[in-house]
């Protein structure tokens, strides 16, 4: 680290701390020329990671839009704050893991049905009938069809491995 006052570039750290979420550390430095102290900060470099829409317009991740539609979709439902805000730390956590650059907004719609389909079935199928802007009743139809045969072969899994 540079010496601010003489521009030496060796300097030993005295005392680090972090901050009380855990972002940041503070060090006090000590410069080897001059002697003198000083205060570095270190945070993690976070990338932006953008979002690729269906026009091929791109805009910054934000989990807070996400949080949103999650919340239509849950709207009247008996989920929790908790549940819809652990939701968006999934996903949010699934977009920056994913390590792209640019991620699409199917990418993301697929994560949030995937969270809703554990979640609440309807809550589920109102996201997905926006998100995959079903064309008539027979694609809605189709997809509460599949929901309904995955659950009942979730439940017969459960009910094979009770016995």
């Amino acid at each position: 680290m540079k010496c601010q006052f003489c521009g030496c570039t060796n300097s030993k750290v005295i005392d680090s701390r972090q901050n009380e979420d855990g972002t940041q550390i503070r060090r006090r430095r000590e410069c080897e020329a001059c002697g003198r102290r000083f205060t570095t900060y270190e945070t993690i470099e976070n990338t932006p990671v953008m979002v690729v829409k269906k026009d091929g317009t791109r805009q910054q991740f934000d989990p807070s839009k996400v949080k949103i539609g999650i919340m239509k979709a849950c709207e009247k439902r008996p989920i929790s704050m908790n549940d819809i805000d652990k939701l968006v730390q999934d996903i949010q956590r699934d977009v920056i893991n994913s390590l792209e650059p640019e991620v699409t907004s199917d990418f993301i719609g697929d994560l949030v049905m995937e969270g809703l389909k554990k979640l609440d079935d309807v809550a589920y199928v109102r996201y997905a009938s926006v998100h995959r802007q079903f064309k008539d009743i027979n694609t809605l139809l189709e997809e509460i069809e599949s929901l309904v045969s995955l659950k009942e072969s979730l439940t017969k899994d459960d009910n094979k491995k009770k016995k």
